[in-house]
């Protein structure tokens, strides 16, 4: 008899347990428990928001495609750093997908979503700005690898670049869709964040502080290429056998790496300082006054990465400029730019040991 009324008690916990979980519950439901305005029409900020948002997505579809041919038809570019540019502007143009499905499942048609399509929402978004963010890491590695050991390509086979890529877009999605398969609040309404009113607040303090590890480790990175660059430029113009375009790929280098640093910190730590916040609870912080602004411009970041690592490649500059113009072109077959140096050159590279390159990336 003791056993069957434990069985019931047992049976009346989890029934009263259920009762608690509001899975048939409205969107606007959870909206009003965080306290988070729900409009049910559009307001000038609502119409300026999404415009500004459409156009970024926009933009950054058309850049990062452009880069991904580029990838893809030059053969130059088949190399493990490419391969990784690819793999992060695969990652940005689903940012910008996904910001742009936000733009049309925003503002007063935020109240008509369903549990699912809300989830959905957002799971695009942390998907996609995650493995951009995961991939930014492994180009840093990447390039610290081959900084230091003084090589044009890392030795890495294409295999084991097949293996990062695939290991970046699972660590992206089970990131993305953890919250839609049970780190949520569905249940717990007390832990409900204001940004993300369906969402747990730890979830959201532990993708937070998981990005801002992976911000730390990557500007410890890029200071020590940038603190080798520099030591290595001051301890090779010493010598009179310094070789001009050695010095001009150096400073090139270390303008890149700046340029890097800097959009990452500008574009991305506003957005997790934020959502720490809100996981943490500050009640005295208003971090829905600023939410939509920080993540325009962690995606402006998947516009800024186009740019900088693939821009300031002359080889990718000349690529872009034949895809762009191919009517011009059509007639002739693509044949990619070489550059040769003379037999003078070549002796003094060779002789000095340094390695140069038209990439600054």
């Amino acid at each position: 008899m003791l056993n069957v009324r434990f069985g019931c008690s047992g049976c009346a916990s989890r029934t009263a347990a259920m009762k608690h979980c509001f899975y048939n519950e409205t969107v606007g439901f959870f909206y009003n428990n965080s306290r988070k305005e729900l409009t049910t029409y559009w307001r000038t900020k609502d119409v300026l928001v999404v415009a500004l948002g459409l156009t970024v997505s926009v933009i950054v579809l058309l850049t990062n495609l452009l880069v991904i041919t580029a990838i893809i038809i030059n053969r130059r570019f088949h190399y493990p750093i490419y391969y990784l540019l690819g793999n992060l502007a695969a990652a940005d143009l689903f940012a910008g997908i996904a910001y742009m499905f936000l733009m049309f499942h925003t503002g007063p048609r935020t109240a008509e979503l369903s549990l699912k399509t809300w989830f959905i929402r957002q799971s695009l978004l942390d998907t996609s700005l995650t493995a951009s963010v995961v991939n930014l890491l492994a180009i840093a590695v990447e390039r610290h690898q081959t900084v230091f050991t003084m090589q044009l390509h890392s030795k890495m086979s294409n295999q084991r670049v097949m293996i990062l890529i695939f290991c970046i877009w699972v660590t992206a999605l089970l990131l993305g869709l953890i919250p839609s398969y049970g780190w949520h609040c569905l249940c717990a309404l007390e832990k409900c964040s204001s940004m993300a009113p369906l969402y747990s607040r730890s979830y959201l303090t532990f993708w937070a502080i998981s990005n801002l590890v992976i911000f730390l480790i990557m500007v410890v990175v890029y200071t020590h290429i940038f603190i080798y660059v520099k030591r290595k430029m001051t301890r090779m113009s010493k010598h009179t056998s310094f070789h001009p375009r050695y010095k001009e790929t150096m400073i090139s280098l270390v303008k890149t790496v700046t340029i890097i640093l800097s959009a990452f910190v500008i574009c991305w730590t506003p957005g997790q300082v934020v959502l720490l916040l809100d996981g943490l609870g500050c009640k005295s912080c208003n971090v829905l006054a600023v939410e939509k602004y920080v993540l325009l411009l962690a995606e402006i970041n998947s516009l800024i990465n186009a740019i900088v690592y693939s821009y300031r490649d002359n080889e990718m500059r000349s690529t872009f400029r034949r895809i762009l113009c191919f009517i011009c072109y059509r007639n002739s077959k693509y044949t990619p730019t070489v550059v040769k140096l003379n037999t003078t050159d070549r002796r003094t590279l060779s002789q000095n040991g340094h390695f140069t390159v038209d990439s600054s990336i």
